[in-house]
Protein backbone atom coordinates (compact mmCIF):
# COMPACT_ATOMS: atom_id res chain seq x y z
CA UNK A 1 0.00 0.00 0.00
CA UNK A 2 2.88 2.22 0.87
CA UNK A 3 4.02 1.95 -2.50
CA UNK A 4 1.78 4.61 -3.54
CA UNK A 5 1.58 6.87 -0.99
CA UNK A 6 5.39 7.46 -0.12
CA UNK A 7 4.40 7.59 3.28
CA UNK A 8 7.72 5.84 4.62
CA UNK A 9 11.15 6.61 3.37
CA UNK A 10 13.28 3.94 5.40
CA UNK A 11 11.15 0.69 6.33
CA UNK A 12 12.72 -1.42 8.71
CA UNK A 13 11.32 -4.58 8.10
CA UNK A 14 13.65 -6.77 9.56
CA UNK A 15 14.28 -5.39 12.99
CA UNK A 16 10.71 -4.55 12.83
CA UNK A 17 9.63 -8.65 13.12
CA UNK A 18 12.17 -9.34 15.54
CA UNK A 19 10.39 -6.88 17.70
CA UNK A 20 7.25 -8.06 17.53
CA UNK A 21 8.68 -11.62 18.03
CA UNK A 22 9.61 -10.49 20.79
CA UNK A 23 6.63 -8.54 22.22
CA UNK A 24 4.54 -11.36 21.79
CA UNK A 25 7.29 -14.16 23.91
CA UNK A 26 7.06 -11.17 26.24
CA UNK A 27 2.99 -10.79 26.70
CA UNK A 28 2.20 -14.60 26.31
CA UNK A 29 4.65 -15.22 29.36
CA UNK A 30 3.07 -12.73 31.12
CA UNK A 31 5.56 -9.77 31.05
CA UNK A 32 3.44 -7.06 29.64
CA UNK A 33 4.98 -3.83 29.24
CA UNK A 34 1.93 -1.27 28.87
CA UNK A 35 -0.70 -0.28 26.63
CA UNK A 36 2.13 0.33 23.60
CA UNK A 37 3.69 -2.86 24.10
CA UNK A 38 3.14 -4.65 20.23
CA UNK A 39 2.30 -1.83 18.94
CA UNK A 40 3.45 -0.36 15.46
CA UNK A 41 5.25 3.05 15.37
CA UNK A 42 6.19 4.95 12.82
CA UNK A 43 9.31 7.22 13.21
CA UNK A 44 10.33 10.63 11.62
CA UNK A 45 13.04 10.72 10.05
CA UNK A 46 14.15 13.45 11.88
CA UNK A 47 14.70 11.08 14.57
CA UNK A 48 17.50 9.22 15.45
CA UNK A 49 17.32 5.34 15.10
CA UNK A 50 20.72 3.65 15.97
CA UNK A 51 21.82 1.46 13.14
CA UNK A 52 19.35 3.12 10.38
CA UNK A 53 20.12 6.17 8.41
CA UNK A 54 18.21 9.35 9.33
CA UNK A 55 18.16 11.65 6.12
CA UNK A 56 15.93 14.75 7.61
CA UNK A 57 14.65 15.24 3.99
CA UNK A 58 17.97 15.56 2.43
CA UNK A 59 19.99 14.03 0.15
CA UNK A 60 23.48 15.71 2.09
CA UNK A 61 22.72 13.14 5.18
CA UNK A 62 22.20 9.97 3.01
CA UNK A 63 24.55 8.18 4.42
CA UNK A 64 23.85 9.37 8.32
CA UNK A 65 23.56 6.36 10.47
CA UNK A 66 23.48 7.44 14.03
CA UNK A 67 25.21 5.12 16.71
CA UNK A 68 22.46 5.64 19.29
CA UNK A 69 18.72 6.44 19.38
CA UNK A 70 17.23 9.76 20.00
CA UNK A 71 15.56 10.02 23.75
CA UNK A 72 11.69 9.54 22.16
CA UNK A 73 12.57 6.49 20.16
CA UNK A 74 14.14 4.95 22.99
CA UNK A 75 11.30 5.42 25.89
CA UNK A 76 9.09 4.11 23.21
CA UNK A 77 11.18 0.82 22.90
CA UNK A 78 11.41 0.31 26.42
CA UNK A 79 7.41 0.88 26.17
CA UNK A 80 7.53 -2.62 23.81
CA UNK A 81 6.34 -0.71 20.78
CA UNK A 82 7.79 -1.90 17.25
CA UNK A 83 9.18 0.65 15.11
CA UNK A 84 8.50 0.08 11.47
CA UNK A 85 10.18 2.59 10.13
CA UNK A 86 11.41 6.05 9.08
CA UNK A 87 8.96 8.59 7.89
CA UNK A 88 8.87 10.72 4.79
CA UNK A 89 9.59 14.61 5.28
CA UNK A 90 10.25 17.80 4.03
CA UNK A 91 13.82 18.84 3.31
CA UNK A 92 15.46 19.77 6.62
CA UNK A 93 11.63 19.99 8.05
CA UNK A 94 10.75 22.85 6.09
CA UNK A 95 8.47 23.76 3.62
CA UNK A 96 9.78 21.82 0.41
CA UNK A 97 11.21 18.20 -0.37
CA UNK A 98 14.46 16.98 -1.84
CA UNK A 99 13.75 16.42 -5.39
CA UNK A 100 15.50 12.99 -5.46
CA UNK A 101 13.12 12.08 -3.13
CA UNK A 102 9.36 10.77 -3.18
CA UNK A 103 6.14 13.32 -1.86
CA UNK A 104 3.96 11.65 0.46
CA UNK A 105 0.16 11.47 -1.27
CA UNK A 106 -2.65 12.57 0.79
CA UNK A 107 -4.82 9.23 0.96
CA UNK A 108 -7.98 10.95 0.81
CA UNK A 109 -7.28 12.15 -2.58
CA UNK A 110 -3.94 12.22 -4.15
CA UNK A 111 -4.48 15.46 -6.23
CA UNK A 112 -4.83 17.08 -2.53
CA UNK A 113 -1.96 18.56 -0.30
CA UNK A 114 -0.53 16.35 2.19
CA UNK A 115 0.86 18.60 5.22
CA UNK A 116 4.00 20.18 5.92
CA UNK A 117 7.16 18.65 7.11
CA UNK A 118 5.44 15.80 9.79
CA UNK A 119 3.48 14.62 6.21
CA UNK A 120 4.66 11.72 5.97
CA UNK A 121 3.76 10.58 9.95
CA UNK A 122 0.57 12.16 8.81
CA UNK A 123 -0.49 10.14 5.88
CA UNK A 124 0.85 6.65 7.52
CA UNK A 125 -1.16 7.23 10.67
CA UNK A 126 -4.64 8.37 8.71
CA UNK A 127 -3.98 5.23 5.99
CA UNK A 128 -3.10 2.78 8.95
CA UNK A 129 0.15 2.25 8.48
CA UNK A 130 1.23 2.63 12.00
CA UNK A 131 -0.57 2.85 15.18
CA UNK A 132 0.71 6.18 15.89
CA UNK A 133 3.90 8.34 14.78
CA UNK A 134 6.24 10.59 15.84
CA UNK A 135 6.21 14.35 14.27
CA UNK A 136 7.58 17.48 14.81
CA UNK A 137 6.29 20.99 15.13
CA UNK A 138 8.42 24.22 14.35
CA UNK A 139 5.03 26.25 12.73
CA UNK A 140 2.26 23.75 11.93
CA UNK A 141 4.01 20.23 10.96
CA UNK A 142 2.02 18.32 13.30
CA UNK A 143 -0.88 20.32 12.98
CA UNK A 144 -1.37 20.63 9.02
CA UNK A 145 -0.73 17.12 8.26
CA UNK A 146 -3.09 15.60 10.82
CA UNK A 147 -5.57 18.51 9.24
CA UNK A 148 -5.64 17.40 5.95
CA UNK A 149 -4.91 13.51 6.54
CA UNK A 150 -7.92 13.19 9.04
CA UNK A 151 -6.08 12.15 11.95
CA UNK A 152 -5.26 13.43 15.65
CA UNK A 153 -1.91 15.36 16.40
CA UNK A 154 -0.99 16.59 19.83
CA UNK A 155 1.86 19.10 20.06
CA UNK A 156 2.93 19.46 23.57
CA UNK A 157 4.35 22.09 25.08
CA UNK A 158 8.05 22.77 24.37
CA UNK A 159 10.30 21.03 26.04
CA UNK A 160 7.59 18.35 27.11
CA UNK A 161 9.25 15.65 24.92
CA UNK A 162 12.89 15.14 24.62
CA UNK A 163 14.86 16.71 21.50
CA UNK A 164 17.21 14.56 22.07
CA UNK A 165 18.59 12.64 19.26
CA UNK A 166 16.04 14.45 17.12
CA UNK A 167 17.55 16.70 14.11
CA UNK A 168 16.70 20.96 14.71
CA UNK A 169 14.55 22.63 12.19
CA UNK A 170 14.96 25.88 15.11
CA UNK A 171 15.90 24.25 17.95
CA UNK A 172 14.22 27.47 19.99
CA UNK A 173 10.63 26.39 18.45
CA UNK A 174 10.75 22.78 17.34
CA UNK A 175 8.03 20.62 19.07
CA UNK A 176 8.03 16.52 19.41
CA UNK A 177 4.76 14.81 19.29
CA UNK A 178 2.57 11.95 18.46
CA UNK A 179 -0.26 11.28 16.00
CA UNK A 180 -2.52 8.62 16.16
CA UNK A 181 -6.67 7.83 14.88
CA UNK A 182 -8.02 8.49 18.15
CA UNK A 183 -7.09 11.12 21.17
CA UNK A 184 -6.70 7.82 23.70
CA UNK A 185 -3.79 6.96 21.31
CA UNK A 186 -2.09 10.21 20.93
CA UNK A 187 -2.37 10.03 24.91
CA UNK A 188 -1.21 6.39 25.35
CA UNK A 189 1.98 7.92 22.95
CA UNK A 190 2.44 11.02 24.49
CA UNK A 191 2.06 9.05 27.83
CA UNK A 192 5.37 7.33 26.84
CA UNK A 193 7.28 9.81 25.42
CA UNK A 194 7.04 12.63 27.51
CA UNK A 195 9.09 13.60 30.47
CA UNK A 196 12.42 15.37 31.58
CA UNK A 197 15.46 13.91 29.77
CA UNK A 198 18.94 14.89 31.29
CA UNK A 199 20.70 15.28 27.45
CA UNK A 200 17.95 17.72 26.59
CA UNK A 201 18.83 20.96 28.33
CA UNK A 202 15.50 22.58 27.51
CA UNK A 203 13.41 19.96 28.41
CA UNK A 204 10.82 20.14 31.19
CA UNK A 205 11.41 19.02 34.80
CA UNK A 206 8.10 19.34 36.38
CA UNK A 207 6.49 15.43 36.31
CA UNK A 208 4.21 14.24 33.48
CA UNK A 209 0.82 14.73 34.67
CA UNK A 210 -1.84 11.53 33.93
CA UNK A 211 -3.57 12.03 30.83
CA UNK A 212 -5.30 8.70 30.07
CA UNK A 213 -6.84 8.21 33.24
CA UNK A 214 -8.32 12.20 32.75
CA UNK A 215 -9.70 11.44 29.86
CA UNK A 216 -13.46 10.04 31.04
CA UNK A 217 -13.85 13.24 33.20
CA UNK A 218 -16.23 15.18 30.68
CA UNK A 219 -15.98 19.27 30.19
CA UNK A 220 -18.62 19.67 32.49
CA UNK A 221 -17.95 23.26 33.69
CA UNK A 222 -15.15 24.17 31.96
CA UNK A 223 -14.27 27.40 30.58
CA UNK A 224 -13.99 27.23 26.44
CA UNK A 225 -12.57 30.43 24.77
CA UNK A 226 -13.29 31.32 21.97
CA UNK A 227 -11.97 34.50 19.54
CA UNK A 228 -15.19 34.63 16.32
CA UNK A 229 -12.65 36.94 14.44
CA UNK A 230 -9.60 35.26 14.91
CA UNK A 231 -11.52 31.44 14.47
CA UNK A 232 -13.26 32.03 11.32
CA UNK A 233 -11.67 35.30 9.46
CA UNK A 234 -10.46 34.23 6.40
CA UNK A 235 -11.47 30.28 7.11
CA UNK A 236 -13.24 28.11 4.81
CA UNK A 237 -17.21 28.47 5.26
CA UNK A 238 -17.65 24.77 5.40
CA UNK A 239 -15.11 24.58 8.45
CA UNK A 240 -16.38 27.76 10.38
CA UNK A 241 -20.01 25.79 9.79
CA UNK A 242 -17.85 22.97 11.86
CA UNK A 243 -16.16 25.05 14.39
CA UNK A 244 -19.75 26.09 15.50
CA UNK A 245 -20.54 22.91 15.76
CA UNK A 246 -17.89 22.00 17.55
CA UNK A 247 -18.49 24.88 20.26
CA UNK A 248 -22.19 23.45 19.95
CA UNK A 249 -21.06 19.71 21.13
CA UNK A 250 -18.89 21.16 24.14
CA UNK A 251 -22.09 23.57 25.82
CA UNK A 252 -24.52 20.72 25.24
CA UNK A 253 -22.33 18.20 26.79
CA UNK A 254 -21.94 21.25 30.02
CA UNK A 255 -19.34 23.72 28.84
CA UNK A 256 -19.40 27.16 29.08
CA UNK A 257 -18.03 28.75 25.63
CA UNK A 258 -16.56 32.53 26.67
CA UNK A 259 -15.77 35.11 24.40
CA UNK A 260 -11.94 36.76 24.79
CA UNK A 261 -9.82 38.32 22.20
CA UNK A 262 -6.46 36.71 21.18
CA UNK A 263 -3.38 38.80 21.02
CA UNK A 264 -2.34 40.90 17.71
CA UNK A 265 -0.89 38.15 15.54
CA UNK A 266 -0.32 40.42 12.33
CA UNK A 267 3.18 40.60 13.28
CA UNK A 268 4.27 37.28 14.11
CA UNK A 269 4.61 35.25 10.49
CA UNK A 270 7.21 37.47 9.56
CA UNK A 271 8.96 37.39 12.81
CA UNK A 272 8.89 33.52 12.93
CA UNK A 273 10.42 33.35 9.52
CA UNK A 274 13.27 35.07 10.70
CA UNK A 275 13.81 33.20 13.47
CA UNK A 276 13.24 29.77 12.37
CA UNK A 277 15.48 30.75 9.16
CA UNK A 278 18.22 32.03 10.97
CA UNK A 279 18.37 28.64 13.46
CA UNK A 280 18.04 26.61 10.30
CA UNK A 281 21.24 28.06 9.10
CA UNK A 282 23.01 27.70 12.28
CA UNK A 283 22.03 24.33 12.59
CA UNK A 284 23.58 23.31 8.81
CA UNK A 285 26.42 25.62 9.20
CA UNK A 286 28.64 23.01 9.29
CA UNK A 287 27.40 22.05 5.67
CA UNK A 288 25.76 25.44 4.20
CA UNK A 289 27.42 27.26 2.07
CA UNK A 290 30.31 24.83 1.56
CA UNK A 291 28.08 21.75 0.30
CA UNK A 292 24.99 24.38 -1.36
CA UNK A 293 24.61 22.50 -4.23
CA UNK A 294 23.64 18.96 -2.36
CA UNK A 295 20.57 20.97 -1.39
CA UNK A 296 17.50 21.26 -3.10
CA UNK A 297 16.82 24.51 -4.25
CA UNK A 298 13.86 25.02 -1.81
CA UNK A 299 15.34 24.32 1.05
CA UNK A 300 18.63 25.86 -0.14
CA UNK A 301 16.71 28.84 -0.24
CA UNK A 302 15.75 29.11 3.09
CA UNK A 303 19.01 28.81 4.54
CA UNK A 304 20.40 31.31 2.39
CA UNK A 305 17.72 33.59 3.93
CA UNK A 306 18.74 32.37 7.15
CA UNK A 307 22.28 32.93 6.75
CA UNK A 308 21.37 36.73 5.87
CA UNK A 309 19.38 37.55 8.97
CA UNK A 310 21.06 40.30 10.96
CA UNK A 311 21.57 40.24 14.63
CA UNK A 312 19.05 43.37 14.70
CA UNK A 313 16.52 42.04 12.50
CA UNK A 314 16.80 38.45 14.84
CA UNK A 315 16.59 40.46 17.94
CA UNK A 316 13.71 42.55 16.90
CA UNK A 317 11.92 38.91 16.01
CA UNK A 318 12.43 37.50 19.68
CA UNK A 319 11.39 40.96 20.79
CA UNK A 320 7.69 40.48 18.87
CA UNK A 321 8.02 36.57 19.94
CA UNK A 322 8.28 37.48 24.01
CA UNK A 323 5.67 39.84 23.79
CA UNK A 324 3.30 38.06 21.92
CA UNK A 325 3.90 34.69 23.49
CA UNK A 326 3.23 36.90 27.45
CA UNK A 327 0.03 38.36 26.34
CA UNK A 328 -0.82 34.61 25.18
CA UNK A 329 -0.31 33.74 28.54
CA UNK A 330 -2.50 35.93 30.06
CA UNK A 331 -5.67 35.40 27.63
CA UNK A 332 -5.24 31.27 27.93
CA UNK A 333 -5.02 31.93 32.03
CA UNK A 334 -8.87 32.87 31.78
CA UNK A 335 -9.89 29.56 29.98
CA UNK A 336 -9.19 25.71 30.07
CA UNK A 337 -8.85 25.93 26.41
CA UNK A 338 -8.97 27.85 23.22
CA UNK A 339 -10.85 27.08 20.07
CA UNK A 340 -9.87 27.29 16.92
CA UNK A 341 -9.16 25.65 13.43
CA UNK A 342 -6.02 23.75 13.05
CA UNK A 343 -5.84 24.91 9.60
CA UNK A 344 -8.10 27.55 7.67
CA UNK A 345 -9.20 25.36 4.99
CA UNK A 346 -9.51 21.49 4.15
CA UNK A 347 -6.51 20.36 1.55
CA UNK A 348 -5.77 22.25 -1.16
CA UNK A 349 -4.68 21.17 -4.65
CA UNK A 350 -1.14 20.34 -4.76
CA UNK A 351 1.84 22.07 -5.70
CA UNK A 352 2.73 21.12 -9.54
CA UNK A 353 6.24 21.80 -8.17
CA UNK A 354 6.59 20.69 -4.52
CA UNK A 355 10.65 21.15 -4.94
CA UNK A 356 11.62 24.81 -5.74
CA UNK A 357 11.39 27.70 -3.46
CA UNK A 358 8.80 28.54 -1.63
CA UNK A 359 6.25 31.34 -3.08
CA UNK A 360 4.21 33.36 -0.76
CA UNK A 361 1.49 32.66 -3.20
CA UNK A 362 2.06 28.75 -3.10
CA UNK A 363 1.70 28.67 0.46
CA UNK A 364 -1.45 31.41 0.50
CA UNK A 365 -2.54 28.97 -1.81
CA UNK A 366 -2.47 25.71 0.35
CA UNK A 367 -3.54 27.82 3.69
CA UNK A 368 -5.51 30.18 3.45
CA UNK A 369 -4.61 31.99 6.49
CA UNK A 370 -1.75 31.12 7.93
CA UNK A 371 -2.68 32.48 11.39
CA UNK A 372 -3.66 29.67 13.64
CA UNK A 373 0.09 27.40 14.02
CA UNK A 374 2.89 29.56 14.45
CA UNK A 375 1.80 31.91 17.49
CA UNK A 376 1.61 29.03 19.55
CA UNK A 377 5.25 27.51 18.63
CA UNK A 378 6.06 30.91 19.95
CA UNK A 379 4.68 30.54 22.86
CA UNK A 380 5.45 26.83 23.28
CA UNK A 381 2.02 26.46 24.30
CA UNK A 382 0.15 22.91 23.65
CA UNK A 383 -2.37 22.14 21.44
CA UNK A 384 -4.27 19.15 19.84
CA UNK A 385 -5.85 18.84 16.84
CA UNK A 386 -8.65 16.80 16.29
CA UNK A 387 -11.06 15.84 13.54
CA UNK A 388 -14.09 17.81 12.98
CA UNK A 389 -16.03 17.64 10.06
CA UNK A 390 -15.48 17.30 6.20
CA UNK A 391 -16.18 19.43 3.45
CA UNK A 392 -18.15 18.87 0.45
CA UNK A 393 -15.29 17.11 -1.40
CA UNK A 394 -15.04 14.44 1.00
CA UNK A 395 -11.82 16.08 3.03
CA UNK A 396 -11.62 16.39 6.83
CA UNK A 397 -11.44 19.69 8.70
CA UNK A 398 -9.71 19.79 11.94
CA UNK A 399 -10.45 21.95 15.17
CA UNK A 400 -7.90 22.74 17.57
CA UNK A 401 -7.49 22.93 21.31
CA UNK A 402 -5.37 25.61 22.43
CA UNK A 403 -3.37 25.20 26.37
CA UNK A 404 -1.78 26.79 28.91
CA UNK A 405 1.85 25.30 29.57
CA UNK A 406 1.76 21.89 31.03
CA UNK A 407 -2.31 21.37 30.16
CA UNK A 408 -1.60 18.43 28.12
CA UNK A 409 -4.16 16.22 29.95
CA UNK A 410 -6.68 18.96 29.91
CA UNK A 411 -6.71 19.27 25.94
CA UNK A 412 -6.81 15.28 26.00
CA UNK A 413 -9.64 15.17 28.00
CA UNK A 414 -11.87 18.15 26.26
CA UNK A 415 -10.49 16.60 23.01
CA UNK A 416 -11.76 13.06 23.69
CA UNK A 417 -15.03 14.03 25.07
CA UNK A 418 -16.12 16.11 21.78
CA UNK A 419 -15.05 12.76 20.08
CA UNK A 420 -16.59 10.40 21.73
CA UNK A 421 -20.09 11.75 20.39
CA UNK A 422 -19.11 12.75 17.21
CA UNK A 423 -18.86 10.67 14.10
CA UNK A 424 -15.72 11.82 12.55
CA UNK A 425 -12.70 9.78 14.27
CA UNK A 426 -14.24 6.85 12.54
CA UNK A 427 -14.01 7.73 9.18
CA UNK A 428 -10.77 6.95 7.20
CA UNK A 429 -9.69 6.52 4.01
CA UNK A 430 -10.63 4.28 1.50
CA UNK A 431 -6.74 2.73 0.73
Amino acid sequence: MDGALHSYVTVMADTAMDSARQAEREILAGRYRGPLHGMPIGVKDLCYTRGVRTMGGTRILADFVPDYDATVVDRLKTAGAVILGKLTLCEGAMGPYHPELEVPVNPWDATRWSGVSSSGSGVATAAGLCFASIGTDTGGSIRYPSAVNGCVGLKPTYGRVSRHGVLALAESMDHVGPMARTVEDTAIAFEVMAGFDPHDPTSRREAVKPVRAELAKGVQGLRIGFDRRYATEGVEPGLVQALDAVLAVLTELGAEIVDLTVPDVTKVSLAWWNLSTAEAAEFHADRYPTRAKEYGAGFRDVLEHGAGVSGVTYANAAKIRAEFSGRLEGVLAQVDCLVCPSMSNAASPKLADPFGPEREDDWSSMVWNDVHTKPFNFSGSPTLSVPCGFSADGLPFSVQFVGSALSEAMLCRIGHAFEQVTPWHDRHPAV
